[in-house]
């Protein structure tokens, strides 16, 4: 039973999202999506930057310590910008927005849902998905791909921190290394593992977006059952960013190579 039950709620937050990427094609609500970046993407931006510089910081410390057993230290920028381009900008990024942004939309939503907010809505004859979810999901969808951009520059220069400072790796070579081991493989001027990653950032965010909005619009039993649905958006979401960041890595090299 819980089985089917699970699979119930998967099939509903498909076709949520589907319906809410035709509400965003025909039916745009800039105004509402520009303030919901505002309010929780633009906002996400110090905790992403922080957490992007120590990352990055310790990739650089740990991969240089082993380097410089081999006198290969110089490479450490390849490591760093390498980890970050193609996995590690968009899945932190990612984990990230779960605690600060799709939460939130549980809870919000989760709490119309129970006060009624959502049937006086359709009562009215607004499509809930259209006016609540599709500019939620546009708002994270589009603030992913901006905060992973963030997230690699910011990785990347707390990685040139740490190889200066400790490993004596010059600024220039470090650079040189990172800028040289993403080039050649170009995608309209911009490397291609940079599209990789910010592509996975994309569909990722929009992934969790709706699993926020369908926890949120399916809550029932007061304030207790928000919090469940909250704690449930949480939890479906981190395995999904997985699930998503293996499938995805594995889709795109298979089809383009290395």
């Amino acid at each position: 039973m819980k089985i089917k039950e699970g699979l119930a709620h998967a099939g509903y937050t498909a076709r949520l999202l589907v319906r809410a990427a035709g509400w965003s094609v025909r039916k745009p609500r800039l105004g509402m999506t520009t303030t919901i970046m505002f309010d929780y993407g633009l906002r996400s931006l110090p905790v992403v930057g922080i957490v992007a510089m120590f990352s990055g910081m310790i990739i650089s410390l740990q991969t240089g310590i082993q380097l410089v057993r081999f006198g290969q230290e110089e490479f450490i920028g390849i490591i760093v910008a390498q980890s970050f381009a193609r996995e590690f900008g968009p899945f932190m990024t990612c984990i990230i927005l779960v605690g600060t942004v799709v939460s939130a939309y549980a809870a919000e939503l989760g709490t119309m849902n129970v006060s009624e907010e959502t049937a006086a809505l359709e009562v009215m004859s607004i499509d809930p998905v259209g006016y609540l979810v599709a500019p939620r999901i546009l708002a994270l969808t589009i603030m992913t791909f901006m905060l992973t951009i963030c997230a690699d520059v910011i990785g990347v220069c707390g990685g040139a921190l740490v190889a200066n400072t400790q490993l004596d790796v010059p600024y220039n070579r470090y650079f040189e290394n990172a800028i040289d081991s993403l080039a050649g493989r170009e995608w309209f001027g911009l490397p291609k593992d940079l599209y990789g990653g910010l592509l996975k950032a994309g569909i990722t965010g929009a992934v969790i977006a709706a699993i926020g909005c369908a926890e949120g619009l399916t809550a029932q039993g007061g304030a207790l059952g928000v919090g469940r649905s909250v704690r449930r958006a949480v939890i479906i979401s981190i395995v999904m960013i997985l699930i998503l960041s293996f499938d995805l890595t594995w889709l795109f090299y298979r089809a383009f190579g290395d």
